[in-house]
């Protein structure tokens, strides 16, 4: 799997900071219209999220809507809360989570994955103010996380990396991203455990890449795939088939350098 290299670099217009709340879904029709609807955190950039007209869009959405064309399946796009998501997979109220989901062994026990189609790792962002460039810098400082983020998932997992020396001994949980890095630039946080291609896009797209640190942690490299419902084999073929069949062709490359600049489909 190819690393997110030079992401920060590449400018991808129209982002939003702050995203529209609303779960209905202007890209695709109604979801009673559809065939199938995927549930994502409309907040992920450059994954899935809203553009300054409030539409979703993203390097996700895109793939998996080039994924569907290609058997005419009607795609929809619900925004949940992102710290229920397997429970609303598995309560049908949508039938596949695809927004930066990494395939980690306890997801695996909630949830059938897709192939991998893209690497991602976890950053420890930082204020340059704060002189805070090392992960055994954070001792007695505060933590900030995502609820429900696989970045939390790994801090609890390996607490001698991180957990065990921030304040309290635990991190102050967001609902998005997009709230966490408010508090950090205000000083309410003093680091973000967070994903690689959210932090290097923020940055970039705020132009505040050189107000802050990326700190590399020491947790080790995840896969995003698709989440489906451990019974639904049809829909996991759909889906496995259908991005082999967009490397095939140079569809999924087109969308990488659309959105990285690079091609990031798998080797």
């Amino acid at each position: 799997m190819k690393k997110l290299k030079g992401l920060g670099l590449v400018l991808v217009s129209v982002f939003v900071l702050g995203a529209c709340s609303s779960g209905e879904n202007e890209r695709a029709g109604n979801n009673e219209d559809a065939d199938v609807v995927v549930g994502l955190d409309d907040t992920f950039v450059p994954m899935g999220f809203r553009d300054d007209d409030g539409n979703l869009t993203g390097f996700d959405i895109e793939l998996a809507e080039g994924v569907f064309a290609l058997n005419d399946t009607e795609v929809a796009f619900q925004p949940i809360d992102w710290s229920m998501k397997e429970t609303e997979l598995n309560n049908g109220t949508i039938d596949m989570i695809w927004n930066g989901y990494s395939q980690t062994p306890e997801r695996e026990e909630e949830v059938a994955f897709s192939e991998p189609y893209m690497s991602n790792s976890q950053l420890l962002v930082t204020s340059k103010v704060s002189n805070i460039d090392s992960i055994d810098q954070m001792d007695g400082k505060i933590l900030g996380a995502q609820e429900g983020s696989s970045g939390y998932n790994s801090f609890n997992q390996e607490p001698e990396a991180l957990k065990d020396i921030v304040e309290g001994e635990d991190a102050t949980l967001y609902d998005s991203f997009n709230e966490a890095f408010i508090d950090l630039e205000s000083g309410r946080i003093d680091g973000l455990l967070i994903d690689r291609v959210y932090a290097e896009y923020y940055l970039n797209q705020n132009e505040k890449m050189d107000d802050f640190n990326l700190v590399e942690t020491p947790y080790e490299d995840e896969n995003f795939a698709v989440g489906v419902r451990q019974d639904d084999d049809e829909l996991l073929a759909e889906i496995n088939d259908g991005l082999q069949e967009l490397q095939d062709n140079g569809e999924f490359a087109e969308i990488s350098e659309k959105w990285f600049g690079e091609d990031v489909s798998p080797d």
